[in-house]
């Protein structure tokens, strides 16, 4: 293991404090005590730059820095991930004489919180080289980070250290221990650090039980816990989170539905788990039996809560959760701020969204992202542009997925100039470098504006080779465009590209069906069916007073489906008194005109629009999310719902929104 070197330089500070941040009386700085110098660090500069580094020159002028407590302390400060100032962290360390075990510790556990464990390893290897003993706080830490980097070689160099420095019965270091062992694969060694030294308690079962998760060893990590003496919650939830992990989503409820006791972990471990599985129903669900059973959720539970919100347009539970915030004086911190200011936007209330976004400090790069991205969503390009350029006069630098948004917001708005000249300032101005989401977002853009034979050479001329989103941004563009004989060649590429996608199987026996080349969309057909390929199902959402329903084409499960199709009935003969003719081109089967328009008739989205207009008041705003792409025939109708029925109705599908108002819609038909 070979020492890191860290070099440093000195800075000049302010030494200027109001006399009231140390006592009622104004002191002079060479008289500050011991405890009061701490007492301003650690209750005046957890969340102030400007403050800590006033107390950084008051700690220098009373000569406190000497102090190896109060030197770590400033180090704890600098090192808070709240600061995103690590390199002064280990600048201030790098000053501080003889640092003993509390500095090394400081400073370690601030790497670690600011997501170096590489950083962790190279500092202990310079801990060792000048002789400072670890104690059993230093240990956890490092193992792991040894865990987190893969090191396999230093990870057993450390645990020698722990042998040697008899720190083995530690209940901390041996779960540390444990799990990086069994992390690594080394499931024989996690097995013996298990039941070395004194008796194992139940916190380093719980280490094993994890570590065989993230190893991938399902089979052993169930034989660990049935072999348990003695379980606690957190036994339950290693298993929990395990399976999810693993994405064993019916394991976890299965597991999560027999747990006698559960806390605020278990909770929101199955929460996080739905989510992240798409199942985002039931996070909602599940969220709403946490508060029958009186469990007050943290920040990340309800972030996590409202990204639910935000996928299924649960409007009505995405505002609880802005209430339940307020009504409990939860700060609303750049995460959970964004995932509100998202939730808002998503589900069609732009100005919910820009309202939260206003009103938000500190607002950080992603806070900007999000609201860019709501922008663009919604179709208001000029607005987007506006706002990343004035995020640049806020001094916050643009990243990838800025430019992603921003790119999308001129496709979407047919400006191709300005998103031309965004892309190529990527990396001459921001020092971005385009990655292949970037190409394929010029893809579109040329697409989308009917320059196929551009989009093409743009393609061939890639420094980095295209993806299938690159091709199915091209695909998408021939579609709309009724190029055949162009989307034929993209589609072919696709396919081997991603055989099991079934949306590039949708997307070129359209292609097929628009140009009335019916063989071919039996030759899609056929190949869906030789390689397995089942096609996804559109599924249209509505929320009502904070219910979430769900409609199918063909699904006859909504208890008033009966209600549902007459109501349809008697908007499709109102459409067709004004003039309505069903796009049957949008028909995927050769069968008759008449069969055609009534396979349209019952489109999902239509569905949600009919169940809309039958439990909501005149005037209100309907806001349907929709999982596919909405097909030009459910557009051309709900323009005309919208004029008739004097609606507003809001649609969110895979691609943008669509506000439809007075027999328009926000995309102006350019989607």
């Amino acid at each position: 293991m070979s020492p890191t070197t860290i070099t440093t330089t000195s800075t000049n500070l302010p030494h200027h404090f109001k006399p009231e941040d140390f006592s009622k009386e104004s002191i002079p700085t060479s008289k500050l005590s011991h405890k009061t110098i701490l007492d301003i660090l650690n209750k005046k500069c957890t969340n102030s730059s400007h403050h800590l580094r006033q107390a950084h020159a008051v700690v220098l002028k009373s000569g406190h820095f000497q102090d190896h407590y109060v030197a770590g302390t400033l180090v704890k400060c600098y090192a808070n991930p709240y600061f995103k100032n690590l390199d002064f962290a280990l600048k201030v360390f790098d000053i501080v004489p003889k640092p003993n075990v509390f500095m090394w510790n400081v400073l370690i556990k601030g790497c670690l919180e600011n997501n170096e464990p590489l950083l962790v390893v190279s500092l202990y290897c310079k801990m060792v080289a000048v002789n400072c003993m670890p104690n059993k706080f230093t240990l956890p830490a490092v193992l792991k980070a040894c865990t987190l980097v893969k090191a396999v070689e230093e990870g057993v160099q450390v645990h020698a250290h722990v042998v040697k420095h008899r720190f083995s019965g530690d209940g901390h270091v041996k779960s540390a221990g444990i799990q990086m062992y069994a992390s690594f694969g080394c499931m024989e060694e996690a097995r013996r650090v298990l039941g070395e030294a004194e008796k194992s308690d139940v916190i380093c079962w719980n280490a094993m039980i994890d570590g065989c998760f993230k190893f991938g060893d399902i089979e052993v990590a169930k034989e660990v816990f049935e072999k348990m003496p003695r379980r606690n919650v957190g036994s339950w939830n290693a298993m929990l989170s395990g399976f999810l992990r693993c994405g064993m989503i019916e394991a976890a409820r299965e597991l999560f539905a027999e747990m006698n006791e559960r806390d605020e972990i278990s909770w929101s471990a199955i929460i996080d788990g739905y989510i992240k599985g798409g199942y985002f129903k039931e996070a909602l669900e599940v969220f709403y039996l946490m508060q029958r059973e009186e469990i007050k959720p943290r920040k990340f539970v309800l972030s996590s809560v409202l990204a639910a919100c935000a996928n299924v347009g649960a409007l009505d539970q995405g505002r609880w959760v802005h209430a339940y915030v307020k009504r409990n004086l939860i700060q609303l911190d750049a995460v959970l701020g964004t995932a509100l200011l998202d939730m808002y936007a998503k589900c069609g209330r732009l100005d919910l969204a820009w309202e939260v976004f206003e009103k938000m400090r500190p607002r950080e790069t992603f806070t900007w992202n999000a609201m860019i991205g709501g922008l663009a969503m919604h179709g208001r390009a000029e607005d987007a542009i506006e706002l990343f350029f004035k995020m640049q006069r806020n001094k916050l630098k643009p990243d990838g997925i800025t430019f992603v948004n921003v790119l999308n917001a001129c496709a979407h708005a047919g400006l191709v100039d300005e998103g031309l000249r965004i892309f190529s300032s990527m990396k001459k101005l921001y020092g971005v470098e385009p990655e292949v989401e970037h190409y394929g977002c010029i893809v579109d853009l040329f697409g989308r504006a009917g320059l196929l034979a551009d989009a093409e050479d743009f393609i061939s001329s890639m420094p980095v080779r295209p993806n299938a989103a690159v091709f199915g941004a091209l695909l998408g563009a021939c579609r709309i465009h009724g190029n055949v004989e162009l989307g034929e060649k993209v589609g072919k590429i696709l396919l081997e590209l991603e055989p099991h996608n079934s949306g590039r199987y949708a997307l070129l026996s359209n292609i097929y069906a628009k140009a009335g080349r019916w063989k071919d969309v039996e030759k899609v057909r056929k190949l869906m069916k030789q390689r397995g390929i089942r096609t996804t199902h559109g599924i249209s959402m509505i929320d009502l007073d904070g219910t979430v329903h769900e409609f199918k084409m063909g699904d006859s499960s909504h208890p008033q489906m009966k209600e549902i199709y007459l109501m349809l009935e008697r908007i499709i003969e109102r459409l067709q008194i004004e003039g309505y003719s069903p796009n049957t081109s949008q028909v995927l089967f050769d069968i008759s005109e008449e069969e055609k328009e009534t396979e349209l008739q019952y489109h999902c989205e239509k569905l949600a629009i009919a169940f809309g207009l039958l439990n909501t008041t005149p005037g209100t705003t309907i806001r349907i999310v929709k999982n596919l792409r909405v097909c030009k025939d459910c557009h051309s109708a709900t323009k005309l719902i919208s004029q008739i029925y004097h609606r507003d109705i809001i649609v969110r599908d895979r691609v943008r929104y669509h506000h439809f108002r007075n027999g328009k819609c926000s995309c102006m038909d350019f989607w």
